[in-house]
């Protein structure tokens, strides 16, 4: 059992439903095309997956994070888990399957940050949906605030936000990737927050033709009667509400080495902020410059920041 390295420090309680990869980061001079080799200097191994990823940043951020998920009963799945313990998340709801590999995430990264990412599934591909409603009853209360991203099968997103919802907490719901069960977990009103590209595919899933993100939100938000967080990379972010209001969280300068975990940073601090009682603007301000400083460093969790990071960060 995990305890948390955060204590006295907590901005609430925070359960993150999603996958746990290992990745592995080649840096190349420029990312391949189709049918075509790329080599570069070095291969490097973090830890990764949008779930384990956005839990961290949520940690470092100062929630008590539990985190839902599995990995596989091997070297890669035990050191995922050692990782993540020391980073203070109980991870007493990650399940092992004997007979499944843990993830990995094979990524490409240019000198201009950009990235490839190509994902194995493993034992993510096996969550299911019975194993996250077992997992969620043992711990969720109505005043944790759950995070549930896509990589892992959609029975089980359905089941998280469906727990979420039951249980009258508090869902931000990260489609990324975009998956077909996500249109019909509208009606439970989680908070959505996709990329631009995301949005728009969304959007097209529902019906509503929109190649504009902000237009595309707010036909999503027409269904969910929630709020969209539209994340904009160099741009910042978009925040819609249903009253209509529309803020531009205007971007942070920096140097970017790998955008790598930029999204699970964001949300992982959009959710703890939530939960610590700020409003959704504020919330997701400090999440902007969570991101914005996470790109510094190769690794999706390299450059996370602390939370007296992310308040220095907000002066500057």
């Amino acid at each position: 059992m995990s305890t948390s390295l955060n204590a006295g420090t907590s901005r609430g309680r925070v359960i993150v439903v999603g996958a746990i990869n290992v990745d592995l980061v080649v840096a190349a001079e420029r990312l391949p095309g189709p049918g075509e080799t790329v080599v570069g200097t070095r291969v490097e191994r973090y830890g990764g997956g949008k779930g384990a990823n956005a839990a961290v940043a949520a940690a470092r951020a100062g929630a008590e994070v539990h985190l839902v998920g599995a990995v596989g009963a091997d070297a890669n799945g035990t050191q995922a888990l050692d990782e993540l313990t020391a980073e203070g998340i109980w991870v007493d709801g990650v399940t092992v399957l004997e007979h499944e590999a843990t993830g990995v995430a094979l990524i490409v990264v240019d000198p201009r940050a950009e990235n490839q990412i190509a994902v194995g599934a493993g034992a993510n591909a096996a969550l299911s949906a019975a194993y996250v409603t077992r997992a969620l009853a043992s711990v969720l209360r109505p005043s944790d605030s759950v995070l549930v991203s896509t990589e892992i099968p959609d029975a089980a997103v359905e089941a998280a936000v469906v727990a979420a919802a039951s249980a009258g907490a508090r869902c931000v719901l990260n489609p990324a990737p975009p998956i077909p069960g996500v249109a019909d977990l509208l009606g439970y009103g989680p908070i959505l927050t996709p990329n631009a590209g995301e949005c728009v595919e969304l959007a097209k899933m529902l019906g509503d033709e929109h190649t504009d993100a902000r237009e595309a939100a707010a036909a999503i938000m027409a269904r969910t009667g929630a709020p969209v967080v539209v994340t904009l990379g160099d741009d910042g972010a978009l925040v819609l509400r249903p009253d209509g209001n529309i803020d531009h969280v205007r971007p942070r300068p920096t140097v970017a080495r790998d955008t790598t975990g930029a999204g699970d940073t964001f949300n992982g601090v959009l959710i703890t902020r939530l939960a610590g009682g700020d409003e959704l603007d504020d919330a997701a301000r400090a999440a902007n410059v969570a991101a914005a400083l996470s790109v510094a460093h190769v690794g999706a969790r390299a450059g996370m920041p602390r939370a007296t990071d992310i308040e220095a960060g907000s002066r500057a």
